[in-house]
Formats: C-alpha cells, sequence, structure tokens
C-alpha cells in the first residue's frame, strides 16, 4: 500500500511541476507579446537609422494608419495606431524617420483627435509595426 502512495505522490509532484512550467511560458508568453506589439516610438534625425519611413497625409482617406498620440507609455498597447513617443532610441520598439515625400516613405500616417479614431485603413502595411 505504501508503494502505490509513493507512486501516487510521486506522480503528484510530477504534474503539479509540469502545470507551473506550462502556467509560467503561458505567462512569460503573453508577456512577450504585449512588449512585441507595443507602440512605443522614437522619431531618428537621420533617414538610415529608422526601421520605417513615415509620411504624414493631408487628409485621413489617404493614410494607411491613423494615429493618436497617447500620454503616457501604458496606453501604447497593440498595434492599433496608439503611440507614446520615448525619449531615447533604445527605449522605443520602432524608431521612424518623418520623410518628406510620400513616395519616398513605407507606412502614410494621419494624426487623429481622439484614441477612438485611430486604427489600420490598410491592414497590410501592418506587420511593418511588428
Amino acid at each position: 500500500m505504501s508503494n502505490t502512495n509513493q507512486n501516487f505522490s510521486s506522480f503528484w509532484c510530477i504534474n503539479k511541476t509540469n502545470s507551473m512550467k506550462r502556467f509560467f511560458l503561458l505567462v512569460s508568453f503573453v508577456v512577450a507579446m504585449q512588449s512585441a506589439t507595443a507602440q512605443k516610438i522614437f522619431s531618428v534625425n537621420y533617414q538610415n537609422q529608422a526601421d520605417i519611413k513615415v509620411f504624414v497625409v493631408d487628409y485621413v482617406n489617404q493614410a494607411d494608419l491613423k494615429v493618436f498620440k497617447v500620454d503616457y507609455s501604458n496606453q501604447a498597447q497593440g498595434n492599433k495606431g496608439l503611440w507614446f513617443f520615448v525619449e531615447y532610441s533604445n527605449q522605443a520598439d520602432k524608431t521612424i524617420f518623418f520623410v518628406d515625400y510620400q513616395n519616398q516613405s513605407d507606412l502614410k500616417i494621419f494624426f487623429v483627435d481622439y484614441p477612438n479614431q485611430a486604427g489600420w485603413l490598410n491592414t497590410s502595411k501592418k506587420q511593418l509595426l511588428y
């Protein structure tokens, strides 16, 4: 009987350890995905330093992405057009350079007045900010 109890307690410890490993892995994955899609942006001075070249359009219907500038970094979650501009490039998830002409850009943006207006108009460009 004691051998059966030993086997059961050994089995329970192994499963408990595996469950904890799986839970930790899942939590790590979720945190990594959140930080990977955060929109913390740094504007660089030179085109060759940028991940993405951006042009600001005059009209919303010309844009690939409608952008709202948020006040705090924790508001810039997900790839939804909510951007937080950081002070240093090492804090940014993406670096951008504002180009002078639309044909030089990778992404065309339009700045909106309210956060609920932000979002993608051209979803084929969405991968640029992942």
